[in-house]
């Protein structure tokens, strides 16, 4: 354990949400939902405003549209979030090399290893102005925990939410852990909180007061082990700046079970077209493709084959999850389906063309594939039965009219689509319906969130976000400066909170 809180935990508030408020001025304040919106779609991120009436993440979508009927539901558009998350992580790279993503909205850094902290003064110095960068860059609020390991500055940032930094200074972990739930603890879910639970074990302290010996009774010599040793505040982890990428794959949910054939082979051609292009945009290739089905009854058969060498042509992957299908019975109705490629290299196997017309194909050896996937990215998209050649309008998606210019979808259905014409930047906008079909339409990138100004030594923002709209100086700034209006700095374990405020 290090001397000083110089391991920064930041977590994007409400990210998916937020963005959505940020980018439609109607929204800002209000119950916002995003996920998938079929009746097996599950929540992706809840805004703050929803979470008062007891929406969360993973909740399926049915439930909360019974708890939080007036909400504003709406499709992920993760092009966005994708766009805003690599601005966050280039400013966490600025601070320390050695930074590790855990998703699109979180990530530890190691400030120490990069200069930029030594003690809690720095650090509480560095984490308070990171938070106005990113409000400056983005228009979006992150929470921050400071500690001396990546355990303990991940409880801080959740202390912190929302929009809050707060700092747990080195020898005030035991107090701060002792009261805590069992499942604070890394790698406590569900199933090992239940254990413990029966055990009569509740909380951090009571785990510390089992002992060792009894945690290895309970849970098995490694889990055991590593969990005594949470308790007691021991974490020796270090921040990874890259995490080996083991495989790439997508996959969709449907609201109705596919039960024709010809259909499922179709949207399994589709799949494979987007995994290679993420495959393509990661600049990766791999030999194993892996095909998941979900039949109707729930249970998920994983298929696989392996080439030659690595790949990257859509051609080939199509057919080989082509092949993988014909081994797998559907007649009773499939309720997802995924495709994925594993055994990744950042080179691709030449005279792969011989492999997309079915030359080598005999040469791949299909095996099944053990557990879940371990991919990039894996989204699960609620979709219905429209036709191939039905024009989709998704809530929430960006569009564009050639009359009334950009806004985004409300709602679609019955041959009709409701747009509220608004950008990031303007008043709450006015809302239309056209045809689905109508000419005047289209689907179009979404708007940045915070729009490039000329002007000052470093250049000026106009930042546009849920949290108002201001003007954020440039590079050119130092110290704290751009801390966002309401932003608080906590410490915990010390005299009081430090003197940081809008």
């Amino acid at each position: 354990m290090r001397n000083a809180p110089t391991i920064l935990h930041l977590d994007m508030d409400a990210f998916y949400a937020s963005v959505e408020q940020a980018s439609k001025p109607s929204l800002r304040g209000k119950a916002v939902i995003v996920g998938g919106l079929g009746p097996r779609g599950v929540v992706a991120t809840a805004s703050y405003e929803a979470r008062v009436f007891g929406v969360h993440s993973a909740m399926p979508m049915a439930q909360a549209r019974r708890l939080a009927p007036n909400a504003a539901y709406l499709v992920p558009r993760f092009g966005i979030y994708r766009d805003i998350s690599e601005q966050v992580m280039g400013l966490l790279r600025e601070l320390s090399p050695l930074v590790e993503p855990l998703s699109l909205d979180e990530a530890f850094v190691d400030l120490e290893a990069g200069g930029a902290a030594w003690d809690e003064a720095s650090a509480r110095l560095v984490g308070a102005k990171l938070r106005g960068d990113i409000r400056a860059a983005t228009g979006l609020a992150g929470s921050v925990g400071l500690a001396a390991s990546k355990m303990l500055a991940k409880i801080g940032s959740e202390q912190a939410k929302p929009d809050g930094l707060v700092v747990i200074e080195p020898g005030t972990e035991r107090a701060l852990l002792g009261p805590m739930s069992v499942r604070t603890l890394p790698g406590v879910g569900p199933a090992t909180g239940d254990h413990l639970r029966r055990a009569g074990i509740h909380t951090v302290e009571e785990i510390a007061e089992a002992g060792e010996d009894e945690l290895v009774r309970l849970l098995g010599k490694a889990h055991g082990h590593a969990l005594y040793a949470m308790a007691l505040a021991h974490d020796e982890r270090p921040v990874v700046a890259e995490r080996e990428t083991k495989s790439v794959s997508v996959e969709d949910t449907y609201d109705v079970d596919i039960h024709d054939r010809v259909r499922v082979g179709l949207e399994v051609q589709r799949l494979a077209d987007r995994c290679v292009g993420r495959l393509r945009g990661a600049g990766l290739s791999g030999r194993t493709i892996v095909l998941k089905v979900r039949r109707y009854d729930f249970s998920t058969l994983t298929r696989s084959e392996t080439l030659r060498g690595p790949t990257d042509d859509p051609a080939v992957v199509r057919e080989a999850a082509a092949r993988l299908l014909e081994s797998v019975d559907t007649t009773g109705g499939v309720r997802l389906l995924g495709v994925g490629v594993s055994g990744l290299a950042d080179y691709t196997q030449e005279d792969l063309f011989a492999q997309a017309a079915g030359e080598l194909g005999k040469l791949g050896e299909q095996q099944p594939v053990e557990g879940g996937e371990d991919g990039v990215e894996a989204v699960a998209v609620a979709r219905g039965e429209e036709g191939p050649g039905e024009r989709r309008w998704h809530a929430g998606h960006d569009v564009r009219h050639a009359e009334y210019g950009h806004g985004w979808v409300q709602g679609s259905g019955l041959g009709r689509v409701t747009v509220r014409f608004e950008t990031p930047g303007s008043e709450p906008g006015r809302v239309r319906t056209f045809r689905v079909e109508d000419p005047g339409l289209e689907a179009v990138e979404p708007l940045p969130l915070v729009e490039e100004r000329p002007g000052g030594s470093g250049g000026s923002r106009e930042v546009r976000g849920s949290g108002g709209s201001g003007r954020a100086g440039g590079s050119g700034g130092s110290g704290v400066a751009g801390v966002s209006e309401g932003s608080e700095v906590s410490v915990v374990g010390g005299d009081g909170a430090a003197a940081v405020s809008g």
